[in-house]
């Protein structure tokens, strides 16, 4: 039985969904401390102007080492609405966003309180989407997550609205894949 250990990630780049895929049992790491400026609250997507980074404001930990399963969503800077927009404009003209607009624009209303519960659930769609069927679940206690550095391997390229613009970027979050590939972005995987 293949397992696979991964952080809590939002809207996770293609090789996180990749890993997913080839995994019978994925475990998330929820006890692990809350590290700045990582796919656990951040990711990449594809716009006009190149890569536009989105990144959840969380509240700060109220004591110290607070694991990441206690970490609090923050409401500032209006963070839905523009990653909302940004969703929009960037993939508005993609092949599926219309198809799969309403199954994601739920997760831009303020209805999560924690951020490993909003990634879970994003999680849990994508895969839906995808339709892929790993074992999921939250780890007990803290595991070290290995490294998840996929540079040195070469990706096979896919539509990308911009790419005429930009070329193909690789390892994009999700719904760059999903958007621009449809039902067929399990094969890529």
């Amino acid at each position: 039985m293949n397992t696979v250990l991964l952080p809590t990630a939002y809207l996770a780049p293609v090789s996180y969904y990749s890993a997913l895929y080839r995994a019978d049992e994925a475990y998330i790491e929820i006890w692990e401390h809350y590290v700045k400026q990582t796919i656990r609250n951040r990711c990449q997507i594809a716009g006009p102007d190149g890569m536009i980074p989105l990144s959840i404001p969380v509240v700060k930990a109220t004591k110290p080492g607070q694991p990441i399963c206690e970490t609090r969503i923050s409401d500032h800077g209006n963070w839905r609405h523009l990653h909302w927009r940004a969703l929009q404009s960037a993939y508005g003209n993609s092949p599926f966003f219309e198809y799969y607009e309403d199954d994601f624009r739920r997760f831009y209303q303020p209805d999560w309180e924690f951020l490993t519960d909003y990634n879970r659930d994003l999680m849990t769609l994508v895969c839906e989407l995808l339709d892929i069927t790993p074992r999921i679940n939250n780890t007990e206690k803290f595991q070290a997550v290995p490294s998840m550095d996929f540079h040195g391997v070469a990706p096979r390229p896919y539509y990308q609205v911009f790419s005429t613009r930009h070329g193909f970027i690789p390892d994009l979050s999700i719904v760059d894949l999903l958007f621009n590939m449809g039902p067929e972005s399990v094969l890529y995987l």
